[in-house]
């Protein structure tokens, strides 16, 4: 109990700590997730962290995950398996650039599902990513 309300607690923080663009695009994942499940109440960073850890056959028909580029610690640099890139630190509390800008944001979010689960992410599935790098 205790460990679910304070999952519940560095979400609001984090999310309180989005600029205002980004707490808009959040919302308005929101709104289409409730649009397309009436059941919706909020997103979960537990459900985002299984995403972004599980692994698929992806791109080139690798096994992937988000972990594969990003790391499984998101306060460090990663490394793009495709091109050898390095990526600077997706969480926020590494990265002051991380999650600031909802079109880099957007555009990320649509090429990186289609690379490990060879499909856009719904809105729901974006939001609980969202919110398990709020929590790093």
């Amino acid at each position: 109990m205790k460990k679910i309300i304070w999952i519940a607690c560095v979400c609001s923080l984090s999310a309180a700590t989005l600029n205002q663009s980004m707490q808009s695009y959040i919302e308005s994942l929101k709104v289409e997730a409730k649009s397309q499940d009436s059941a919706f109440v909020d997103f979960s960073a537990s459900e985002g962290q299984k995403i972004f850890t599980t692994q698929n056959i992806g791109r080139d028909n690798q096994k992937l995950s988000c972990e594969s580029c990003h790391g499984s610690n998101l306060q460090q640099n990663g490394r793009n398996v495709f091109t050898n890139k390095v990526l600077p630190p997706l969480a926020p509390s590494a990265n002051a650039e991380s999650l600031t800008d909802p079109k880099q944001v957007q555009k990320w979010l649509k090429r990186n599902f289609k690379d490990v689960y060879l499909r856009e992410g719904s809105a729901k599935e974006k939001g609980d990513v969202l919110y398990y790098i709020l929590t790093k």
